[in-house]
């Protein structure tokens, strides 16, 4: 077979092997933990909570060997970005890839291990007295496996498949929206369908639409000097505040969860523990504070200004009609900053609105979910359309014959 016929499968191959991995991942959820009653969780309906933890976890119950899910691998990945953030310049260059990696995994450990201590606390168990201690130790060690070995086929995905993580997420949700829909009539689904259309439009357009920043380029000195331009999507970084924020809400839950095993009878414990769910406006609101939070936050960290005015100070270009220096920096914290606001207020108001109807009764819990499914799945699918396509256009080119 010819390099040429080799390559022309490239396609086919990644697609082939992220379809290998969506398998492994879906056995995975059906492998029940040690000693869990399953007979337990079977005919349990799932909740707004339920729904929402399944975009980062998979497993509605959380009882199978992915019960972790990949909000750990998730949250350690961003907390370790946002502490580069806030490095210098040059103690960046410094820090090589593979340290980053490490830290990385040293954080997504800590997290794995309190995350699976409290979860493990709340299972149900099919034997009673001692022997549950052992059940619980062995479920311990199997949370911590299943995530990392959830953060491993995800890395063997990224480099050999299509999607990466966003394939598990993508799986995930597609799995929500089935369940949300399963027993509910006609009359219940309108307005969630309704709801659902809206913020596809909107993430649609979103996804598509960018701020062009005029630039002046000093090696560019022809007809295209005055294309030159840099692109700032209206949603800038897409819906990762979305997915993110399910795994970020976890974290004020899990704490309350972790001092109420310590302290069962606190009644301000258990005050937080019933308000701090997707079906009380205390919980509500910290959602949506996180979904501010993290959409700018991520702007501010992927496009990041004082790293923009240095690459143009170093390159000799600038933004027309400005320094390439603080003034730039100002520009550009303001400009980032308007649109990652207005960003997350569309996307605010778009999770709020059913959140805020299921609250008052208007909308069934599981059905609250829909529409914020319908923009996770429509901004993942452009991003994994646009993946898609590269790799194709990198199908069509001929191959290079060199004599």
């Amino acid at each position: 077979m010819t390099q040429t016929e080799k390559k022309e499968k490239i396609t086919g191959n990644k697609l082939f092997f992220t379809l290998i991995i969506l398998l492994i991942y879906t056995a995975g959820r059906f492998i029940p933990l040690y000693g869990v009653d399953a007979q337990a969780y079977q005919g349990q309906k799932m909740d707004t909570d339920s729904l929402l933890m399944q975009v980062v976890g998979g497993d509605s119950y959380q009882y199978s060997i992915f019960a972790l899910g990949i909000s750990p691998y998730m949250i350690a990945n961003m907390t370790s970005q946002i502490v580069m953030l806030c490095m210098s310049a040059d103690y960046k260059t410094k820090v090589s890839p593979k340290r980053m990696r490490r830290v990385m995994l040293a954080g997504m450990l800590m997290q794995c291990m309190l995350q699976a201590f409290v979860q493990v606390n709340q299972l149900e168990f099919i034997a009673e007295g001692v022997i549950v201690s052992l059940f619980k130790t062995v479920c311990f060690l199997e949370m911590i496996t299943g995530a990392v070995l959830l953060l491993w086929i995800s890395d063997l995905n990224q480099k050999y498949g299509i999607g990466g993580v966003t394939v598990l997420i993508l799986f995930n949700i597609t799995s929500g929206i089935s369940n949300t829909v399963k027993g509910h009539t006609g009359k219940e689904m309108i307005l969630p369908i309704i709801l659902a259309a809206v913020m596809f439009l909107i993430t649609l357009v979103l996804e598509n639409r960018e701020k062009r920043i005029p630039l002046q380029r000093v090696s560019i000195h022809n007809i295209y000097a005055d294309k030159n331009y840099m692109a700032i999507k209206y949603n800038p970084v897409g819906v990762m505040p979305v997915m993110f924020s399910t795994a970020f809400f976890m974290l004020p839950r899990l704490l309350v969860d972790l001092l109420r095993f310590f302290f069962p009878q606190n009644s301000v414990l258990v005050w937080w523990q019933d308000n701090l769910v997707m079906t009380r406006p205390l919980g509500i609101a910290v959602y949506l504070i996180v979904i501010y939070l993290l959409t700018v936050g991520f702007a501010m960290l992927m496009i990041n200004p004082k790293d923009t005015m240095e690459q143009f100070l170093k390159s000799g270009d600038s933004i027309v009609n400005l320094h390439a220096g603080r003034a730039t920096r100002k520009y550009m914290w303001r400009t980032v900053f308007r649109i990652s606001f207005a960003s997350a207020t569309i996307m605010a108001v778009c999770l709020g609105i059913p959140l805020l109807l299921q609250w008052q009764g208007s909308i069934e819990g599981t059905l609250s979910m829909l529409p914020s499914s319908a923009m996770l799945l429509t901004g993942l699918v452009c991003n994994f359309g646009r993946e898609f396509v590269a790799i194709r256009s990198y199908d069509a080119y001929d191959h290079f014959i060199f004599i």
